[in-house]
């Protein structure tokens, strides 16, 4: 399995934006697929964004897709998930998690999970 720790949550505004990271160490990282979810109070966790092995691929969530960017540095075992125009809606758990596959990773492809990060978006 790999260890994820998840840091750069906070509160923030309506319209702010944040960039979570996600410290990466043990199985090799740069050959997983990665993807950060969200869990918001009484809900069931969330796929916001996943991207591929290499970089070359990101997948995103509608609700999301146009407000995050998602990216990885190999050589830094880290993924990022960049928020812009946030809403508070937006508020939630964050968690990274890495997938057994490199690519078109599945929700169930996803086998380790870092402890989260809270998000606070006030309106």
């Amino acid at each position: 399995q790999v260890q994820l720790v998840e840091s750069g949550g906070g509160l923030v505004q309506a319209g702010g934006s944040l960039r979570l990271s996600c410290a990466a160490s043990g199985r090799t990282f740069s050959s997983s697929a990665m993807g950060w979810f969200r869990q918001a109070p009484g809900k069931l966790r969330e796929f916001i964004a996943a991207i591929s092995w290499n970089g070359d691929s990101a997948y995103y969530a509608d609700s999301v897709k146009g407000r995050c960017t998602i990216s990885r540095d190999n050589a830094k075992n880290t993924v990022f998930l960049q928020m812009i125009s946030l809403r508070p809606e937006d508020t939630a758990v964050y968690y990274c998690a890495a997938a057994t596959v490199g690519d078109y990773p599945a929700s169930t492809d996803f086998d380790s999970w870092g402890q989260g990060t809270q998000v606070t978006v006030s309106s």
